[in-house]
């Protein structure tokens, strides 16, 4: 896992800017902290930091193959998990390698194969390819977008990185934020494509970006397909606990100590007991983690979206599975830590989460890479099987809206009914118009097969919405803040072979037995002890101690007393001023995740001095 960015000038020397390569590569140190380089030629630069987890000593980046019209090179990030079968295959045809690193399988699979070597690959990746042969620049991204890419089109060329801060630190960019960008940031959804900042875009999942002395060139290489499902329920349970096994077993490849993130849930506990199957036929036993908080336990409070604290059922599968396992226990003090809210608001780029989650995440994290450096954990899981209430709610399937998104806003509305946003956001309905339109956007892109009912087109269209547009939340988050502390964090759900079976498995079959995650339960739940197999989905744990409410007024305080912080560009002074006279003790959670996402706001205006332009 690693950072790569990047300059294509077609107009310039760009012999004469390695600083400035340096400076835009550098921007992403943290995403690899063993190592660094740059490959500088007249037209193009290529920059690397590099997290060494296969092939330590020579896995080395930019990596280049001469020919005799030109060098072909290669900047990547990524993991390729069938890497070992390209090998072989391009061995047959005649290619020799130096290295055991899976970087060198794709820089001679583009040899082999020219841009249809994406079509090849299995795993998470984003990467770019300098072909000196035809002078043109290949960028390419993985089919479910689990690693981050972003690309600033030139008058001559492109600007490229894996993080938008690449392209930040570079003299030419200009940091605007119009108000589509200012709706996308607010809207809880994350658009295919859209980075945000104006004339700066994402390479979207399954594509590749061309760039050539004739422009840009985006493709589609892949995407989510409409298929008739033929197996019966007996085969399609078959299938799942194969391809998760086989997944499960791939992504245990690394020359770096490695663990599983367990939550207790459903989806993380199955992970952690394939895993702890594969290891034990190796001799090995599964190293596990889990965060939780000082109190927790003992002072629980069920509400709407967790009815039970993780700590005994993260326990029950420990046991149960003979994990070497090791509870993260944070203090309060810890979320209220601004150095490390800035951190992550550093590595996330963008105001997206919930800082108490995000924040906790972090110093998770942190304690993790204190022993491992690979982690997988159970993303994507809730977006494939059907985890999510909504997905059982006919009101959210009929909204006409995102339906996570309307929890969220039917939240925000009782926080403060006089309405939040600065009333320039919300003047001709504004941010309603964009989510709608985003929404229709998206319901577009779904292939309906012939024959199928009412019900099934509208669980398709919830599956499909939930695969490409929240699950891209959500992986964005967690690569951030896990390479944030130099962690790879690997993703088994998101191979695309158990994403597209799946996805196209009839939602009758997705919720057989009455429950969620119906699927995943016959396929693993053999392997659980009963107390997770039954146990209701519950989210990502959330402190529930006044003290952290109590410091988020603290902030809010702060902000008040700054007259012209640009916040209120974006909400109103009397929302947080109100926020902030609540009782701490007896504060509403959705009043609390809105002066949280304020602060988060205000923290990134003040690393990023946007010029905001909403008129």
């Amino acid at each position: 896992m690693c950072g790569i960015s990047g300059w294509l000038a077609f107009d310039h020397d760009l012999t004469k800017e390695q600083a400035t390569v340096d400076a835009m590569t550098d921007t992403m140190a943290y995403r690899g902290p063993d190592g660094r380089g740059t490959w500088v030629d007249r037209h193009v630069a290529l920059g690397h930091r590099r997290l060494a987890v296969i092939d330590i000593e020579g896995g080395t980046q930019p990596m280049r193959v001469d020919t005799p019209n030109g060098p072909v090179v290669i900047t990547y990030s990524g993991e390729a998990y069938n890497f070992t079968e390209l090998r072989e295959e391009l061995r047959r045809r005649g290619h020799r390698f130096r290295t055991s690193s899976d970087t060198e399988v794709v820089l001679h699979a583009y040899l082999e194969w020219g841009e249809a070597m994406a079509d090849r690959l299995n795993g998470m990746y984003a990467f770019a390819i300098w072909d000196a042969r035809s002078e043109k620049l290949v960028m390419i991204r993985d089919r479910m977008g689990i690693k981050p890419f972003y690309f600033h089109p030139t008058a001559d060329g492109v600007l490229f990185g894996s993080e938008p801060k690449a392209i930040l630190a570079h003299p030419m960019f200009k940091r605007v934020i119009d108000a589509e960008g200012l709706f996308e940031l607010l809207s809880v959804c994350k658009t295919p494509g859209n980075a945000i900042w104006s004339d700066m875009r994402e390479v979207r999942p399954g594509s590749l970006v061309v760039v050539d002395r004739s422009g840009v060139r985006e493709r589609t290489y892949w995407k989510l397909e409409s298929r008739e499902h033929t197996d019966d329920l007996d085969t399609t349970i078959a299938t799942i606990r194969d391809l998760l096994g086989d997944t499960v077993r791939r992504q245990l490849v690394a020359d770096v100590p490695q663990c599983v993130l367990l939550s207790g849930g459903l989806d993380s506990s199955s992970l952690t007991a394939l895993a702890a199957r594969e290891l034990a036929a190796q001799g090995e036993k599964v190293r596990s983690f889990s965060v939780d908080f000082e109190g927790l336990a003992d002072n629980f409070r069920p509400d709407d979206m967790r009815a039970t604290p993780d700590s005994p059922f993260v326990h029950d599968v420990a046991d149960h599975v003979g994990s070497l396992h090791e509870d993260i226990v944070l203090p309060h003090t810890a979320l209220t830590d601004l150095d490390a809210r800035r951190a992550v608001m550093a590595a996330k780029d963008f105001p997206s989460g919930i800082a108490d989650v995000d924040v906790s995440l972090y110093k998770l994290f942190t304690a993790i890479r204190e022993h491992s450096t690979v982690a997988l954990s159970g993303e994507t899981a809730d977006e494939l099987f059907g985890g999510y209430p909504w997905f059982r709610d006919p009101v959210a399937q009929r909204a006409g809206i995102f339906p996570w998104i309307i929890p969220v806003m039917s939240a925000w509305t009782k926080a403060n009914p006089k309405g939040a946003l600065h009333p320039d956001l919300v003047a001709n309905n504004g941010l309603v118009t964009y989510l709608k339109d985003r929404y229709s956007e998206a319901v577009a892109e779904v292939e309906v097969l012939p024959g199928e009912d009412e019900n099934e087109r509208r669980m398709r269209v919830m599956s499909h919405l939930h695969l490409t547009r929240f699950l891209q939340m959500l992986l964005d988050r967690k690569d951030r803040i896990s390479m944030a502390v130099g962690l790879e964090v690997r993703v088994p759900y998101c191979d695309h072979r158990l994403v597209e079976y799946v996805y196209n498995t009839p939602w009758a079959m997705k919720s057989f037995d009455g429950r969620e995650k119906s699927l995943l339960r016959a396929a693993a739940g053999d392997l659980l002890p009963r107390s997770v197999v039954e146990r209701l989905k519950s989210p990502y744990p959330s402190t529930q101690d006044a003290r952290y409410a109590s410091g988020l007024q603290q902030m809010g305080k702060q902000l008040l007393s700054e007259q012209d912080h640009p916040i209120f560009q974006v909400v109103t002074r009397t929302t947080i001023d109100e926020m902030v006279k609540l009782d701490p003790a007896a504060m509403p959670g959705p009043a609390r995740e809105q002066l949280d996402r304020m602060i988060d706001i205000a923290t990134w205006m003040d690393m990023h001095q946007p010029d905001i332009r909403v008129a």
